[in-house]
């Protein structure tokens, strides 16, 4: 996030897209509403499923699932149509503006309208100016945005937006991300991407691998090379090229793309290690588990979606044989030849510190003392950063991206004539490893769905409740039929927490070339009744 959780209130206006946010972010989706019901805000939401954020909007457009691009391509082309756009904001601060304005003028409202599968185009001029109108805006979208082959080019595009519109560097503004987890950002702040170390330190220089081997004393030479993203490495365990995995709070055989495709590669591999709290479905496939600890028997940090580091604390003792993540670690690496003397959380974070520039004034002492500490913060003396590029970029000018809609790898046709899309449910998290294994949260929802518009339930003759099969070239599960207004006709939703029903048996695993995240959101299906 480019801004903070606190500057909501601040902000004039909000759109909304790719997000659930009442059901997957519920604290922010809260505030969000709380100042468009109490404060006249204003507020667009643009999402497939008829949110419930979607009812509190001045404009709701309900877009095909895949085509995020179009339709912020059309808001842009009206704003730059209508001079609504902040034109000293761009000639300052902003590069390849003309590019860009070249490609966004055939994005009319007409044209985007024909692409997403909106009726009125008119909703599309009304929208742009209420966020035109607004100032500040701030953008919060989720993994409706990111989880596509075109995931990079809509972050891109919200990007874009919000420079034309001069809401970046700005109190109240924004591109704000809002992370599925509670440590996602801390999580990628420390080099769990492929292509780079802490701190988003790119592998493939010298000063940089040397930087890290005298950091983790290590006795041998890192790779100049990035390394495999996880569909890379099951996609390599199936050609034989890899031999080993060491999945680590993770849950693949649930939360991948192409289910058959992801069981197929575990079993090809040589040897499977899984650390998780409980057997989660990968780990029936592992040949060595390693039990860590649950959330409430850790200690450390964590950051938070708002760039935020918190401290996390013991609250109960751990069960059993269970160890912590980081000591796991550390003993398994010193059996293999490594001289790690970290004794607890605290030295960790330390060394943190000393190779992550952003971290580098944020000390235990300050965290324990409650002080609200956002990276970049480069030195003890520095009070954290409320919001980024307040003054300018860090590349300098903020370059704007020149970006044409591209459709999603898998269209309907004939044999699969109808758009699946995936999510969750405010009841579970993710794969269910801890909602599911809680008695209340799943006696409130048991079971997983199929969420169906009331004019496919009727041309598929299915009714609410029935059980319905639902299928793709990948595989097919049953499920019982939620008919609802939420879906936009021609589109269905299933939730990816059930393992009984696991929607990534349907998903395709098509990849953004420059990311690697598969399109989880939107691939073809079918639905057939099937009798109970």
């Amino acid at each position: 996030m480019t801004n903070s959780i606190r500057e909501i209130p601040v902000s004039e206006a909000y759109l909304i897209i790719g997000s659930n946010t009442t059901e997957n972010h519920p604290v922010i989706g809260s505030m969000i509403k709380r100042e468009v019901i109490r404060n006249n805000k204003k507020l667009v939401v643009v999402d497939p499923r008829r949110i419930e954020m979607a009812k509190y909007a001045d404009v709701y457009l309900q877009i095909k699932p895949g085509t995020n691009v179009a339709i912020l391509n059309g808001l842009a082309h009206v704003a730059l149509k209508e001079n609504l756009y902040d034109r000293e904001y761009v000639e300052s601060r902003c590069e390849a503006f003309e590019e860009y304005r070249k490609v966004v003028e055939k994005y009319t409202p007409e044209h985007v309208a024909s692409i997403c599968g909106i009726d009125d185009p008119s909703l599309i001029v009304k929208a742009a100016r209420i966020l035109a109108g607004a100032k500040p805006m701030a953008l919060y979208y989720c993994m409706g945005i990111t989880q596509f082959k075109s995931g990079v080019n809509g972050v891109k595009s919200c990007a874009n937006l919000q420079m034309l519109l001069g809401n970046i560097g700005v109190m109240g503004g924004g591109v704000n991300p809002l992370r599925g987890q509670n440590n996602v950002q801390g999580a990628c702040d420390m080099g769990a991407l492929n292509a780079v170390y802490p701190a988003y330190q790119p592998i493939g220089t010298e000063d940089n691998k040397n930087k890290f081997m005298n950091a983790w004393k290590v006795g041998f030479e890192l790779s100049m090379k990035p390394g495999l993203t996880i569909v890379e490495s099951l996609n390599a365990a199936i050609a034989g090229d890899l031999k080993a995995l060491y999945v680590f709070g993770e849950n693949p055989v649930m939360s991948d793309p192409n289910q058959h495709h992801v069981i197929e590669a575990l079993e090809k591999l040589d040897f499977l290690v899984v650390q998780d709290i409980v057997l989660t479905e990968t780990a029936q496939y592992a040949d060595v588990v390693l039990p860590g600890f649950a959330f409430l028997e850790k200690e450390g940090t964590v950051s938070n979606t708002e760039r935020r580091v918190q401290m996390m604390h013991r609250v109960v003792a751990p069960a059993g044989d269970s160890r912590d993540d980081w000591l796991i670690l550390t003993q398994l690496a010193n059996r293999m030849g490594a001289s790690w003397d970290y004794t607890c959380p605290k030295d960790i974070f330390e060394e943190i510190r000393t190779v992550t520039p952003s971290y580098a004034g944020i000390t235990y002492e300050r965290l324990e003392n409650n002080e609200l500490l956002q990276w970049p913060c480069p030195n003890e003396s520095h009070p954290g950063t409320q919001f980024l590029h307040r003054e300018k970029f860090s590349r300098g000018l903020g370059l704007m991206t020149a970006i044409e809609y591209t459709p999603p790898a898998e269209d309907v046709d004939p044999e699969y004539p109808v758009i699946l899309t995936t999510g969750r449910v405010l009841e579970h998290f993710h794969t269910g490893t801890m909602s599911r294994n809680s008695r209340i949260l799943d006696e409130t929802v048991p079971e997983g769905f199929v969420e169906m518009n009331p004019n496919d339930a009727s041309n598929y003759n299915v009714c609410d409740g029935d059980l319905v099969a639902v299928s793709t070239r990948r595989g097919s599960i049953r499920v019982k039929a939620r008919v609802t207004g939420r879906p936009k006709p021609n589109v269905v939703f299933v939730p990816f927490h059930f393992a009984e029903a696991a929607a990534n048996k349907l998903t395709i695993d098509a990849l953004d070339p420059t990311c690697k995240i598969p399109e989880f959101k939107v691939c073809a299906c079918k639905i057939e009744r099937v009798a109970m």
